[in-house]
């Protein structure tokens, strides 16, 4: 299978004993979502002119919940990796759940996907941390590339979905929600 020969090459070519150590926090940050949420969280209740951001990050997330882990992992039922070459020793615990989508790569853009379209402030940082998660999953040789891809693809569309419906049918309902993105100084 091609996809586990770009696994193998990334094994074989970018662990290190400092990428190896690193490597597992990274993917930490995304497990269950959590960093998106805190995030997601503390813009919704101390960034008074980002609230509808904060509401936006919220709300991309429970999108890529529903369609990532509770309906095409299960409808697709990828095996991982992980679980087709288990002579590869895991740096993180082997997860049980279907490969396709990557959870994590989806709960990430979708993030990143809804600051970036919000122009939020910190929008480059965490599409850089969305970019490591997914590297990550990679490294971690607990996804195929085309889980990860599937999963940036997925929280993309998760991500743009809640901005579009939320400027759509929330905005005109809360005043201090934005219609449309911030303008940025030149």
């Amino acid at each position: 299978m091609a996809e586990l020969g770009i696994l193998d090459w990334i094994a074989a070519h970018c662990h290190n004993s400092f990428w190896d150590a690193v490597m597992p926090f990274i993917t930490g940050l995304g497990d269950q979502g959590i960093l998106w949420i805190l995030l997601g969280v503390l813009i919704l209740f101390f960034q008074k002119g980002e609230r509808a951001t904060g509401a936006q990050v919220l709300v991309s997330l429970l999108f890529s919940l529903i369609l990532c882990n509770l309906m095409l992992k299960n409808a697709v039922d990828r095996i991982r990796p992980c679980d087709l070459n288990t002579a590869v020793e895991l740096l993180v615990a082997r997860p049980g759940d279907p490969s396709f989508p990557s959870g994590h790569t989806s709960a990430s853009f979708a993030a990143a996907t809804v600051l970036l379209m919000n122009r939020w402030k910190g929008r480059w940082i965490t599409l850089v941390v969305a970019a490591l998660i997914a590297f990550s999953r990679l490294y971690l040789y607990v996804h195929f590339p085309t889980d990860v891809l599937g999963g940036l693809i997925l929280g993309v569309f998760c991500g743009w979905l809640a901005v579009i419906l939320w400027r759509r049918w929330v905005s005109p309902r809360w005043p201090e929600s934005p219609t449309k993105p911030k303008e940025t100084a030149p």
